[in-house]
């Protein structure tokens, strides 16, 4: 299987413009679009569907009966909406639909509709992301790291190296440059959560009092679910028994 991995937001374009058949992508936003949906999966709302804009989130709710908002911009939520992007708030909602739009997460994740499968990751589910990849059986591995405004983001990349761990110790792996360069730097940090704070944004959740929300978002394998875009909709692909909650 060939891996490789999206570093930067300026490479989502050119992938959004074609398809990748044989492909699955694992996105991560790890602080936190992707973070809060797993969370979200994992304590029962029925489906997240990820819209690009602000306009497109409002016109999405009005047409889907019942439908919450939820999102941020600039890490904050937005008027008007139900939600905002702290996984805190998705774990009342069982059964609910949610539109959800944020600065970068659900943009990565609608550039990948060209994969055979996009899978939603976080360090909440890591082992649960891997297995199921090879459960695919897929030609080709992409972890698409959604980055923060135009620029690389650490915890997404840390992130996309520490799923690279699971693929690492066979021949049948054949990692890209870019895939060598996300695990040098996971192997370079001691645990998640000092990768977390470490980051811009970590440090900028920090500073807004939001510590909670790194705290959670470090937690590795806290849940078995993992989320696949399915028609347009990230809905719970699976659970694993033996997942701590």
């Amino acid at each position: 299987m060939k891996v490789d991995v999206i570093l930067h937001p300026a490479e989502f374009r050119d992938f959004a413009a074609s398809a990748h058949p044989g492909t699955v992508c694992v996105v991560f936003d790890v602080l936190r679009a992707t973070s809060t949906m797993v969370t979200a999966l994992a304590h029962g709302v029925s489906a997240l569907l990820p819209v690009a804009t602000l306009e497109e989130a409002f016109l999405l709710r009005d047409r889907t009966p019942g439908a919450l908002l939820g999102g941020e911009r600039h890490g904050d939520r937005v008027e008007g909406f139900d939600l905002g992007n702290s996984p805190s708030e998705y774990c009342q909602r069982q059964g609910a639909t949610i539109v959800m739009t944020t600065t970068n997460g659900t943009g990565a994740v609608r550039a990948c509709k060209g994969a055979d499968c996009v899978l939603i990751g976080a360090l909440l589910n890591l082992d649960a992301v891997a297995r199921a990849v090879v459960e695919r059986g897929a030609e080709r591995l992409v972890a698409v790291c959604a980055g923060t405004g135009p620029a690389v983001a650490l915890e997404d990349v840390w992130a996309a190296g520490a799923l690279l761990e699971h693929f690492g110790d066979s021949a049948c792996f054949e990692w890209s440059d870019a895939a060598a360069c996300a695990h040098a730097l996971y192997s370079q940090w001691p645990d998640a959560e000092a990768a977390l704070r470490n980051s811009s944004n970590g440090k900028a959740l920090l500073a807004k009092g939001r510590a909670a929300d790194v705290e959670w978002c470090a937690s590795l394998n806290r849940f078995g679910v993992v989320g696949e875009l399915r028609d347009g909709a990230v809905q719970a692909l699976l659970k694993r028994e033996g997942a701590r909650e």
